[in-house]
């Protein structure tokens, strides 16, 4: 990602510019509509940002969809863990999940594929719940839901 976005600056891409093209970029399906429940539930759940090569274009996103914010800071304990994601590179974080926590892998992504090779191979080897999604709708029934049983 750095020599892409080297090469772009060459091209004379201004920051600003990048930052229109990332906050132009449509959300996944049902994003919007997850954001607004974690929005709207914010004393329950604190959203993450991980990124491996882009939180620049992420948190550009984020912030225009008017979701970015300073989170609760260092040292705060979870008791639970909701990792969504989709990449090969968001199987690792979920496989360390434990028992309490939920992976939430993007149904034909390769995380999906990834988690479900693991099960297939070592089925007590991958400890949290599953639960795919197409879109991150189902992501926020599952949470509305849970806090319902919580209630």
């Amino acid at each position: 990602m750095r020599r892409v976005l080297a090469w772009l600056g060459q091209q004379g891409l201004r920051p600003a510019d990048l930052r229109a093209l990332y906050e132009a970029i449509p959300l996944s399906p049902g994003m919007a509509e997850l954001f607004q429940f974690l929005a709207g539930h914010r004393q329950l759940f604190e959203l993450v940002l991980i990124s491996d090569a882009n939180v620049f274009g992420v948190e550009a996103k984020l912030r225009a969809a008017g979701h970015r914010r300073q989170g609760a800071g260092e040292g705060v304990e979870f008791r639970r863990v909701l990792y969504v994601g989709d990449g090969a590179n968001d199987f690792c974080p979920a496989a360390a999940l434990g028992a309490e926590d939920v992976a939430f892998p993007r149904k034909g992504f390769p995380m999906h594929r990834l988690i479900q090779e693991r099960q297939e191979k070592q089925p007590e080897a991958f400890q949290a719940a599953v639960v795919p999604w197409e879109s991150a709708v189902e992501v926020a029934r599952y949470l509305q839901e849970m806090l319902r049983k919580k209630c």
